[in-house]
């Protein structure tokens, strides 16, 4: 079986060579010379564990390549999946779907062959629709079928999400594009998943709905994060006690900074403007996607008042930049909006992230330095925050960052760190959602 996925960011990568792992022969259309040159290198254009090896031993195997020729790369290819980038539209929230189309109509024109496009794109519903319209009026002499195989993958667990799903999303409309897209995923058959198929529009929405349910889940335990340190209560056994009931669920009940990355602060806010649009406003959504920006705000102001009200003239260390470990995503990372207040309001930044620095360095202000490990970050530091809990920070020794801070505070915004060691290490700890 041969397919073809337009697009080698991420989506486009992941899948595609998670499909090549299956057995399927997979070429990556790739446009941007800078990325094709070093897909082609063996350089990956993202940081995704274990993503490197997959990708170089399929290479090799000759059941993965990369092309920057559309027409060439689609040539004789069972299914298309159209796998480029949908950002929020500025202005309204909206989602981009300019490049989608673009990438539609081009496939369109360039197919020899009766073929299934699949958006594997985030997408808003009528998305299928519009592609349907686009492919009949570009090629109305081939019989092209439409179909949505929307993505679930966690950034630092894609292939493991990939290749052990909880479940497959198909959302088509004919038996051909049905039994492809049946035959593509048949080797996760061996491990049950579900295979769920369903119309286009369901699955454009299942899509939305889930990511935006996660992202309730988050923004509600870090408002109850916020009232447990009024209470004296502990958010972890409150978390615990609530998610131990299997109607719940334990995930995504962590309290920190708020979300981000490159699929919840979008996702969210496409979904608010879809439901507003068709007369059906999520009151929810709204609510989560107003309650997490105003948290990663906030943030900064925790800092401030663990500092004594100012951090002027003051040396802040900081441990993590991207959204979340094992990626180097800054795309809405809460570190943006807490580095640049205490950045504008007079700290002297020291940061360091294993992975996110060099995307950083273009969104953070210039006057951040970037050091070379952890502890570099907290040499001279009134205070070290803690943003992403990468591994590495959670096994730093209490006493040896003591004596290399210039300070005592330290603020743990994802509770990392054993409160009970830091302060009996003499630090001024300060976590979220725990009693003082």
């Amino acid at each position: 079986m041969r397919i073809t996925m337009i697009g080698g960011g991420y989506v486009g990568l992941v899948s595609g060579a998670c499909f090549a792992e299956f057995g399927t022969d997979v070429t990556v259309v790739e446009t941007d010379a800078g990325k094709l040159t070093a897909l082609r290198d063996g350089r990956m254009p993202i940081f995704e564990p274990g993503l490197e090896k997959l990708v170089r031993e399929n290479v090799a195997a000759g059941r993965l390549s990369f092309t920057g020729d559309l027409t060439e790369g689609v040539q004789d290819a069972e299914a298309v999946f159209i796998a480029v980038g949908t950002p929020a539209r500025r202005g309204d929230g909206h989602a981009d779907l300019t490049y989608v189309y673009a990438a539609v109509e081009q496939v369109a024109r360039a197919l020899t062959t009766s073929t299934v496009i699949v958006t594997k794109s985030t997408v808003p519903v009528g998305t299928g629709r519009r592609i349907k319209e686009i492919v009949a009026a570009v090629r109305p002499d081939l019989e092209i079928h439409v179909a949505s195989n929307p993505e679930f993958l966690r950034e630092g667990n894609a292939i493991t999400d990939f290749m052990r799903p909880d479940r497959v999303v198909i959302g088509s409309e004919t038996e051909r594009a049905r039994e492809v897209l049946g035959r593509l995923y048949r080797p996760l058959n061996l491990i049950e998943t579900p295979i769920l198929h369903t119309g286009i529009e369901t699955a454009e929405l299942t899509k939305y709905a889930g990511n935006a349910f996660l992202a309730m889940k988050v923004t509600f335990i870090n408002e109850m994060a916020d009232l447990c340190e009024k209470v004296g209560a502990d958010v972890h056994d409150v978390a615990r006690g609530i998610g131990l009931d299997g109607r719940i669920g334990r995930k995504f009940l962590h309290p920190g900074p708020g979300y981000g990355g490159s699929c919840f602060p979008k996702d969210t806010l496409a979904l608010v403007r879809t439901a507003q649009d068709h007369g059906a406003p999520s009151r929810l959504v709204e609510a989560t996607v107003l309650v997490n920006e105003a948290r990663k705000s906030s943030m900064a102001m925790r800092v401030i008042n663990a500092c004594g009200g100012s951090v002027r003239g003051k040396t802040i260390g900081v441990l993590g930049l991207t959204f979340k470990p094992e990626t180097d995503d800054m795309r809405d990372s809460p570190s943006l909006p807490i580095v640049s207040r205490l950045a504008g309001d007079g700290a002297a930044i020291r940061a360091f992230d294993p992975e996110g620095m060099e995307q950083a360095k273009p969104l953070l202000p210039e006057s951040v330095t970037y050091c070379r490990d952890a502890m570099d970050a907290a040499t001279g530091a009134d205070a070290v925050i803690l943003i992403t809990e990468w591994n590495e920070f959670r096994a730093l020794s209490p006493t040896r960052l003591r004596d290399t801070m210039r300070g005592r505070v330290l603020v743990d915004l994802r509770n990392a760190w054993d409160p009970v060691a830091m302060r009996q290490a003499g630090f001024d700890y300060h976590g979220i959602g725990r009693p003082g």
